[in-house]
């Protein structure tokens, strides 16, 4: 999809209208003595309440409708003042020290409100300050240090928010709400976090209540809630952009433009914003080819072992497993554990990640207490995602609609609709699994190895220095007493262990016993239609991953189809209403 016309002709359009309706005044703010920036000092006009605060540089920069204006500079222990902008010309203001003498005064300050320090809950707050001075590269892993809260990174696009310990690539318990909105993905049934969320810029603030909330916040809420609030255009109008980069071809762009239409008393009518996000990037590989934890073979094992971003190599067997009464060390000598091949992850799915976020917002403001709020978000992006399997999440649409009635500190009704559409996302692990299908069963795999083995390999076996039949063992003698065959103790246990010696002294000729007999599996077909291994990179792959990917696993009458895309077009309606009596 191209973003990029439409959204310039309409950046222009917004920036030529106020460029037309507003004056933007701007100056720097000292201390009158040091001659030093004050940071965070207050520019208001004091006609209409609307403000701004100084940045890191003592900068301040604000639009007005007409000029002249008067405006009011304060700063805690500098004296206020007031001064009449005639110009649009860059300001130099001096702050003197307040002269007068008081007691001693300890001031507190603390960014959690007095409602939320007489809950019983732990709540960690980050606000627009702290957001912007993240040392994070967003403010999402940004949150990762507040007290309780890890932050995991399932991939370039998709942050985890966890708390208290229940660390997880799959927070299904986690509620995550934008201005009173479950951000839940409702066929997913996870938050798609800061891949689908609200654009940095336009935040307000970020909550997070720490830990089991079930009886506050519903079922949902489990392991915690992020709560976030973005800006209102009545309280920060204007325009910012950001351009950030980075390794893996990152790219993020993104940019707000919010403002405010007054009615003759001087008084906030109507207001609009509208925000705009851009990220690609080339994701991290999934290169970790260790053993898996559950292994039960180890790396240097000769017949194969299960890695960790391999997928189908998770079954093996033994020939005792398929034979019942014949040994394995009898029947296939040597043979020992063998795993299935499998395929690499980075042969299934789409590393080049890529996320757009717009949204856009109307408000009214029919009295000074009481306001009318519709606004819509879109999301659209492709990722990997890590659950209980990898997915790849491609073409990922997430839709949202927001119609809000409220009436400060006593009554709000808030009524909204999710849309989502998977898109062609699907199942990387069940994907490997399905390639292997399209060529033999696992039943089958395991059967023919042996079968190989037994016909093909065997012979060469037998013929190493030193290895000894089982047959030519005597592991029985017969009792003088009774006539009974009594075992020899230790007899087969001593074979065994003789044996194993001597595949530890022949690794390379064993090891390259198993690459012949995987050699033939490669090419061996047990069925007609089926077909051999599909290597990675031919025309027979990228055509076998496309049919499988783009099929769901039964079709809408129940038939099995085999594929592994997820069919997602869900759809939630929500009501919400509160009012507060006076008790």
């Amino acid at each position: 999809m191209n973003f990029h016309k439409p959204l310039i002709t309409l950046l222009f359009f917004f920036i030529v209208c106020n460029a037309f309706s507003q004056e933007t005044i701007k100056g720097t703010v000292y201390e009158q003595q040091s001659r030093e920036t004050l940071i965070g000092a207050n520019v208001i006009i004091p006609n209409t309440g609307k403000g701004t605060m100084t940045d890191f540089d003592g900068f301040f920069q604000m639009q007005v409708e007409s000029l002249p204006v008067v405006i009011e500079v304060s700063f805690i222990g500098f004296e206020k003042k007031t001064i009449t902008v005639e110009s649009t010309d860059a300001l130099k203001i001096y702050l003197g020290e307040n002269k007068q003498i008081l007691s001693e005064v300890v001031i507190v300050d603390t960014r959690l409100t007095e409602k939320q320090k007489q809950s019983p809950i732990t709540v960690e707050s980050m606000d627009v300050i702290a957001i912007k001075e993240t040392p994070a590269a967003s403010f999402y892993e940004g949150l990762g240090a507040l007290k309780g809260v890890d932050v995991t990174s399932a991939s370039l696009g998709f942050k985890i928010i966890n708390t208290r310990g229940f660390n997880s690539t799959s927070p299904v318990r986690s509620l995550q709400i934008i201005d009173g909105v479950d951000n839940q993905s409702p066929g997913l049934n996870f938050s798609l976090g800061n891949f689908l969320g609200s654009s940095e810029l336009d935040l307000k603030k970020v909550e997070i209540i720490v830990g089991a909330n079930s009886a506050l916040y519903g079922p949902n809420a489990f392991n915690g809630v992020i709560s976030m609030e973005t800006k209102s255009p009545f309280d920060f109008p204007g325009f910012t952009a950001q351009i950030k980069g980075g390794d893996r071809d990152l790219s993020e762009m993104s940019f707000r433009l919010a403002d405010v239409y007054k009615n003759k008393a001087g008084e906030d009518k109507f207001g609009y914003k509208f925000n705009f996000y851009r990220m690609t990037a080339y994701d991290w590989v999934a290169d970790n080819y260790d053993q898996a934890y559950d292994s039960p073979s180890s790396i240097n094992n000769l017949g194969g072992y299960d890695a960790v971003n391999i997928y189908g190599d998770e079954h093996y067997n033994t020939a005792d497993n398929l034979l019942e009464g014949t040994p394995n060390i009898k029947g296939f000598p040597g043979l020992g554990v063998y795993h299935r091949r499998g395929y690499f992850e980075k042969d299934l799915v789409d590393y080049n990640t890529k996320n757009h976020k717009l949204n856009a917002a109307l408000h009214y403001k029919p009295s000074v207490k009481t306001e009318l709020i519709y606004s819509t978000n879109y999301g659209n992006g492709t990722t990997v995602y890590q659950g209980d399997n990898r997915y790849s999440l491609r073409d990922l649409s997430f839709f949202q609609n927001r119609l809000e009635f409220k009436v400060k500190d006593k009554f709000f009704i808030r009524l909204y609709e999710t849309h989502e559409d998977a898109g062609d996302s699907y199942d990387a692990v069940a994907t490997a699994i399905a390639l292997q299908n399209m060529q033999m069963s696992n039943a089958d795999f395991s059967n023919e190895y042996a079968a190989y083995w037994g016909s093909e390999i065997k012979p060469q076996v037998l013929e190493i220095p030193g290895w000894i039949n089982i047959d030519n063992v005597q592991l029985y003698e017969t009792d003088p007493i009774t006539g009974e065959l009594i075992y020899i103790e230790n007899a087969y246990e001593d074979w065994a262990e003789a044996m194993t010696i001597i595949i530890d002294e022949n690794q390379e000729t064993f090891a390259q016993f198993h690459n012949e007999t995987q050699e033939h599996m490669d090419n061996y077909i047990n069925f007609v239609g089926a077909q051999p291994f599909l290597e990675p990179g031919t025309p027979e792959f990228e055509e076998a991953l496309d049919q499988i990917t783009s099929q769901t696993r039964y079709d809408e009458y129940g038939n099995y189809l085999g594929g592994t895309q997820f069919y997602d077009k869900s759809r939630l309606y929500h009501a919400q209403t509160e009012y507060k009596f006076n008790v």
